[in-house]
């Protein structure tokens, strides 16, 4: 039996916030306002843009342009490293304005985030959506300061709300449901829905489907079994149609850290200094989300573009800094350093939740590095990260510095 849309009144809100770190940047320093901006990851020509502004992207500068070639287009851009601290900030202030209107709150990145309004005490006092979304825009406005913008997009999914929010950037709100569903799909390529990368794209083309309205029509039986050959077929079903499938969370899978390295070597020293700090701020997430791990992979690549990429499962849980860098280091010191390292990073897996925990030979003693890590935590926790370290990352305090990830905040 084919599935309608559903006709259920939209109210699930994404919202984000425009050329995040660029605008941020901008209200910050007013001078700064109405140019050419980039925030890259690093300021040298190698450097990639992490966000443009909207001069910025009028030129043809995105996410993903190089620092070379963004000066290549506009040689007055002004180009920036990224301040993490200022990003935080905003969204702290970003998500208790939020907060006000529901406690139904999931932050998606560092300005991006889906409120769900089902049982709101907002619409209980008369509001619709739309009157909410004007509010939570002055909101904005009134703590991040007049130049930063949000887009707002409501739908009866998560999918949905996404797409409406992307339909008038900047600074657009917007709202699809079973009445103009079929109206905004019309006007779209396969490539403007959230999720549908170019292979995606080519995929669904191959089987026949050129367009949104097109895959919204497409049986059940060929999403599934022709396009994507599994049950992800049966979730782009449900989700084109304004059914919620994107609010199951799956499951953290792993926490790693990767480092560009700034000084490429060799120096088996100096990596192994790297390798200890990747392994304390990989270590820092894993713990603060109460998991431990018990597969570690590390991979490395060289100034010859080749690569060294090594996993290992052990036997006994990583929890600890000092377990996942010995882990770590294990594989660091049996590989071939044939040409200076420029990448580095470390990833642990297959992890298991630290509640209930299960009690080892050695607890309260003086070799229980569980205890020694909840204790250095804390004390980072209180006093500014990094305040306390293990000896072999003394004075790194500049080396693999602070970073905004993608996805939800680490901070």
């Amino acid at each position: 039996m084919e599935l309608n849309i559903n006709p259920s009144n939209p109210l699930i809100m994404h919202v984000d916030l425009n050329s995040c770190f660029a605008s941020i940047e901008q209200q910050a320093n007013p001078l700064l306002r109405d140019k050419p901006v980039g925030v890259a990851s690093y300021n040298s020509p190698g450097g990639i843009i992490l966000a443009a502004s909207y001069a910025a992207k009028a030129l043809g500068i995105t996410t993903g342009t190089s620092v070379r070639d963004a000066k290549k287009i506009c040689p007055d851009i002004v180009i920036m490293m990224p301040d993490p601290d200022k990003y935080f900030d905003a969204h702290r202030r970003f998500s208790k304005i939020l907060g006000k209107y529901t406690n139904s709150v999931v932050p998606k990145s560092v300005d991006e985030f889906v409120i769900d309004f089902a049982g709101s005490p907002a619409l209980r006092h008369g509001l619709t959506m739309e009157e909410i979304g004007k509010r939570i825009k002055q909101d904005v406005k009134d703590s991040l300061g007049e130049y930063v913008t949000i887009n707002v997009g409501i739908g009866p999914n998560r999918f949905l709300a996404k797409l409406a929010a992307g339909l008038h950037k900047p600074d657009g709100l917007d709202t699809i449901s079973a009445t103009n569903l079929r109206d905004i799909y019309d006007s779209l390529e396969l490539i403007d829905l959230p999720g549908i990368n170019h292979r995606y794209s080519a995929r669904l083309k191959l089987a026949g489907i050129f367009t949104p309205l097109e895959f919204l029509d497409a049986p059940l039986y060929k999403l599934q079994h022709q396009v994507f050959q599994s049950i992800i077929g049966f979730y782009w079903y449900l989700r084109l149609k304004g059914h919620e499938i994107d609010s199951i969370d799956f499951g953290r899978k792993s926490f790693g850290q990767q480092y560009a390295l700034g000084n490429k070597t060799d120096d088996i020293d100096e990596l192994e200094r790297l390798l200890m700090k990747l392994c304390e701020k990989t270590g820092r997430r894993l713990r603060r989300d109460s998991y431990q791990a018990q597969g570690i992979r590390l991979w490395l690549m060289f100034k010859d573009y080749s690569y060294f990429n090594s996993q290992l499962k052990t036997r006994m849980p990583l929890y600890s800094t000092q377990d996942i860098f010995n882990a770590a280091r294990h594989m660091l010191v049996t590989t071939a350093i044939h040409s200076p390292v420029t990448n580095m990073s470390v990833t642990v897996y297959d992890l298991k939740p630290t509640m209930p925990l299960q009690l080892g030979l050695f607890d309260d003693t003086r070799l229980d590095s569980r205890s020694l890590a909840y204790a250095a935590d804390d004390i980072n926790d209180r006093y500014g990260e990094f305040t306390l370290v293990p000896a072999l990352m003394a004075n790194m305090q500049d080396v693999i510095i602070k970073r905004v990830a993608f996805g939800k905040p680490g901070y």
